[in-house]
């Protein structure tokens, strides 16, 4: 039976560069791409980073029943929903996955495809260092949006408590200080060789 290996920390903790560096390493795992209603980022695009989608589109697939989560952050920009389907992506049956997300997301997915389908890979960096990251980021976009990079970073901080950590059952942590260690350190975890 397949897994599903699941990429998460705060915003800014390196997780993007750390999944893309395991789809490399690991190019037997399929990645799982998740749905956003959220504008496109400079560098980002379609059916890779997310399915960018709309409400119209969204509200087909909750009626077909294939939603399996979904999130709603009230932004300084609108309403900007993330969501899961069961579009046909998953067959636990024949491949193991990698899928970037939120603490909230893993626990809806362990909750769908069950508890030992689905492995946490849980990013960290300490708080100032993702701070000057997210802004080194905002600042490369061609129109910064720091009231949400700020909303964000504060948000991390209820969505990501020790007590929601410890509700979703994680107990392995990696430091992403020196990325290179990191993701050795991850490779060791999933036993890739």
């Amino acid at each position: 039976m397949g897994k599903i290996y699941y990429v998460m920390g705060k915003s800014s903790s390196g997780k993007d560069t750390i999944f893309k560096a395991l789809k490399e390493k690991c190019p037997d795992y399929k990645p799982i791409v998740l749905y956003t209603t959220r504008p496109i980022r400079a560098g980002e695009a379609d059916g890779v980073e997310y399915h960018f989608s709309d409400e119209k589109r969204l509200l087909e697939l909750e009626t077909a029943g294939k939603v399996i989560e979904l999130r709603a952050y009230h932004t300084k920009h609108g309403v900007w929903k993330y969501f899961t389907v069961d579009d046909g992506q998953v067959d636990l049956e024949c491949n193991c996955y990698l899928v970037i997300g939120t603490l909230e997301s893993y626990r809806k997915m362990r909750e769908y495809y069950g508890k030992d389908a689905l492995v946490p890979i849980y990013i960290e960096v300490e708080d100032g260092r993702r701070l000057s990251r997210a802004l080194s980021r905002e600042r490369e976009q061609a129109e910064p949006k720091y009231a949400e990079m700020c909303r964000r970073f504060l948000a991390d901080t209820q969505d990501f408590s020790e007590e929601n950590i410890s509700a979703a059952g994680i107990e392995k942590r990696f430091q992403n200080v020196d990325f290179a260690r990191c993701l050795e350190e991850i490779m060791v975890y999933l036993d890739v060789k």
